[in-house]
C-alpha cells in the first residue's frame, strides 16, 4: 500500500558509518547506529571480494549502502522489508534533498542531520547508487535472505524485451537493462588537450629528452597517477612496454 510520506519534513540522522579495517578478509564494514555490523551488507561485501573486486570497489559500494541504510533507519523500515515505495522515495530524496550539509558553527543543531537543501547529487552518483542497491537486493534474493521482489527493479518498459533486438550487430551493444529509478546520465565529452595546444606545449619544451618523455607518456594512454608509479626497472624499451600500478586493482601491469 502506497502510504504518502512527507519527504519535505524528513530529516535523516547521519548515524552509522563505513569503517576501514586492517583485516584483508574484510577491508570495510558497515556499522549500524548501535555500533553493530550490518550483516546484510557484510555478506554482500564478502561476495564482492569473492568476485575479485578491489577494496576500493568495496568502499565505493559501502558508501552507497550507508546512504540507503541511513534513509531506511530514518523512515523505520528494515532493509529486508523495503519495497518499491521506499526505493522510489529514496530516489526522490537523493534528487531533491541533495547531499548532507556541513554543520555550521552558528547552527550547531544541524550537526549530524541530513535535511533537504544540500548540493544536488550528480546524475552519475545517483545512477551508481541505483546499480549498487539493485545488485545488493539481487544478491540477497538469490540466496534467500532478502525480499522476493527487488525494490529497485528494471524499467518495466524494457524488462519484457529481448536485449539488443533491433540493434546493428556491427555497433557496440548498449545497456538496455536500465533500472526503473536510474537517472539518465548525460554523455560527457572526454577531457583532452586540443591538438593545437598540445603542439604549442610540445614546441616549448627545452630539450629533446623532455619531448621524448612527454611523447612517451602520452602514447602509453595511462593515467597520470599510474605514470607516477613507474620506476626505471619497469621500462622495457626493447618490447616497448612499461609497468604501472593500476588504479583499480593496485596491481602491477
Amino acid at each position: 500500500m502506497d502510504v504518502p510520506r512527507d519527504l519535505s519534513a524528513l530529516s535523516v540522522p547521519l548515524v552509522g558509518e563505513l569503517v576501514a579495517r586492517a583485516d584483508p578478509w574484510e577491508p570495510y564494514r558497515l556499522i549500524d547506529p548501535a555500533g553493530e555490523p550490518v550483516e546484510g551488507a557484510r555478506a554482500f561485501l564478502r561476495d564482492l571480494q569473492g568476485a575479485g573486486r578491489s577494496a576500493a570497489t568495496a568502499r565505493s559500494y559501502g558508501m552507497d549502502l550507508l546512504r540507503w541504510f541511513r534513509f531506511l533507519w530514518a523512515v523505520e523500515v528494515p532493509w529486508d522489508r523495503a519495497s518499491r515505495i521506499e526505493a522510489r522515495d529514496f530516489s526522490r530524496w537523493l534528487q531533491v534533498a541533495g547531499q548532507p550539509r556541513r554543520p555550521h558553527w552558528r547552527r550547531p543543531s544541524d550537526a549530524g542531520r541530513w535535511a533537504a537543501g544540500g548540493m544536488p547529487y550528480a546524475p552519475s552518483v545517483r545512477a551508481h547508487s541505483e546499480t549498487v542497491l539493485r545488485s545488493f537486493y539481487d544478491f540477497h534474493r538469490d540466496i534467500g535472505t532478502g525480499p522476493v521482489l527487488n525494490p529497485f527493479p528494471l524499467d518495466r518498459a524494457r524488462r519484457g524485451r529481448r536485449a539488443h533486438a533491433h540493434s546493428n550487430p556491427m555497433e557496440p551493444a548498449r545497456n538496455d537493462r536500465a533500472g526503473l529509478y536510474r537517472p539518465r546520465v548525460p554523455k560527457r565529452v572526454p577531457r583532452s588537450v586540443p591538438d593545437e595546444q598540445f603542439n604549442e606545449i610540445f614546441a616549448r619544451l627545452p630539450s629533446h629528452r623532455d619531448r621524448a618523455l612527454v611523447a612517451f607518456y602520452v602514447s602509453t594512454g595511462a593515467r597520470a597517477s599510474e605514470l607516477l608509479s613507474t620506476w626505471q626497472a619497469g621500462a622495457d624499451p626493447g618490447r616497448q612496454l612499461i609497468s604501472v600500478v593500476r588504479k583499480g586493482t593496485g596491481e602491477v601491469q
